[in-house]
């Protein structure tokens, strides 16, 4: 069972910025690809961003392209999200999730196996 431990949410200012970090526990071969999803209060979950494990073109929500940045260290069990120019809707619980099928559009939670715990990101004007 793959677990996700999210950190590095919390308050700031309107164009401030924040790094998320995602540590994954299993084997990078149960996983293929590690995404950043993202819920405001009564709102769907949306896609932020995403990447393959390994190396691949990111991909990301056009609500966040030039401001956020996806990234995965050396040993690829962490991934982070840095987050700059954060504006107030971009407020919301910020999930970490994984999943280990090849193929599929990237941005749909239910292609998913594994979910973190969320971490609170709000932004204030």
């Amino acid at each position: 069972q793959v677990q996700l431990v999210e950190s590095g949410g919390g308050s700031v200012q309107a164009g401030g910025s924040l790094r998320l970090s995602c540590a994954a526990s299993e084997y990078t071969y149960r996983r293929n690809r590690m995404s950043w999803f993202r819920q405001a209060p009564g709102k769907e979950p949306e896609g932020v961003a995403s990447i393959r494990i390994g190396g691949g073109t990111p991909y990301y929500a056009d609500s966040v392209k030039g401001r956020f940045t996806i990234s995965q260290d050396n040993g690829e069990n962490t991934v982070y999200l840095q987050m700059n120019d954060l504006k107030p809707e971009d407020t919301a619980v910020y999930y970490c999730a994984a999943r280990s099928q090849y193929g599929g559009s990237w941005s749909q939670p239910a292609s998913y196996n594994y979910w973190g715990q969320g971490t609170q990101v709000t932004v204030s004007s």
